[in-house]
């Protein structure tokens, strides 16, 4: 296995087109040795957009992307193939897959829909959250280990297990050298809400997520990617950490995510 090497400002290192090398920053939170899931959502939604860069504008706009996590992801180079399953002009249905030594690790799909002025119609029923300066500093690191969590600023309100509200930001880009979409960096912090709101504590629970979807009815922009997020357990070992996302002008979409509950070995 190729480890992460550092970088001081970037998750990612292009090495060719559609390959990239993860930075120590990318390190996983139950797994050191393997990469965080959030950097990785951002950048394959950093890939598609340099898909769809490559041909017109589209006129379209990213409405829903679900990620299926199929395994372990390494700290080791990665390629992204996307393509597009079901072309249109007002609704295109896009694909890509994450390969690392040549084994799909992530297949995500990304609904692309029409953009049109329904202004006059805006409205949503979930009301803003404090913004992050009324929130408190979290140090993330004293629960979670990782590169990634070393990497991000987070503000938290007072959490009750299965309930918190958080604002995370990051300093450093998704790919070294290059610009990243709003879309993109906004992703590329929302998988941490599995995180930020636990029921137990991961010292004696596991609890990883295998899925992200994110649907989206208004275009998010940075820097802070806002998660007001519940967390359920069941009783057969499955639970679901579901987020109303936010940035800074309010709410923007929702994000679920699926989750494996047992307890940690040895603990």
């Amino acid at each position: 296995m190729t480890t992460g090497t550092v970088a001081p400002d970037s998750y990612y290192q292009r090495t060719d087109e559609h390959r990239y090398k993860p930075t120590a920053h990318a390190g996983g939170a139950w797994n050191t040795d393997e990469q965080h899931f959030s950097p990785l959502a951002g950048l394959v939604a950093h890939a598609i957009d340099r898909f769809r860069a490559a041909r017109a504008d589209d006129g379209l706009a990213l409405a829903r992307i679900s990620y299926d996590i199929l395994g372990p992801i390494a700290l080791d180079e990665c390629e992204i193939r996307v393509e597009s399953v079901r072309p249109g002009r007002t609704i295109e249905l896009l694909e890509a897959v994450v390969l690392i030594a040549d084994r799909a690790v992530v297949r995500a799909r990304a609904w692309l829909l029409a953009v049109a002025d329904t202004g006059a119609v805006a409205d949503s029923p979930h009301e803003r959250v404090a913004p992050p300066e009324a929130v408190a500093p979290w140090n993330m690191g004293e629960q979670w280990d990782g590169g990634y969590v070393s990497s991000i600023e987070v503000r938290r309100s007072a959490a009750r297990p299965g309930r918190s509200l958080a604002w995370i930001s990051s300093r450093m880009s998704l790919v070294a050298g290059e610009p990243s979409s709003p879309l993109a960096s906004y992703l590329a912090l929302v998988d941490t809400a599995n995180g930020i709101a636990v029921q137990q504590q991961p010292t004696a629970w596991m609890f990883p997520n295998l899925d992200l979807t994110v649907h989206l009815h208004r275009q998010p922009r940075g820097p802070w990617t806002g998660l007001d997020t519940t967390v359920s357990f069941g009783p057969a070992g499955h639970g679901r950490t579901s987020s109303v996302l936010h940035d800074l002008d309010g709410p923007v979409g929702h994000a679920e995510q699926i989750l494996t509950v047992r307890p940690l070995p040895g603990a």
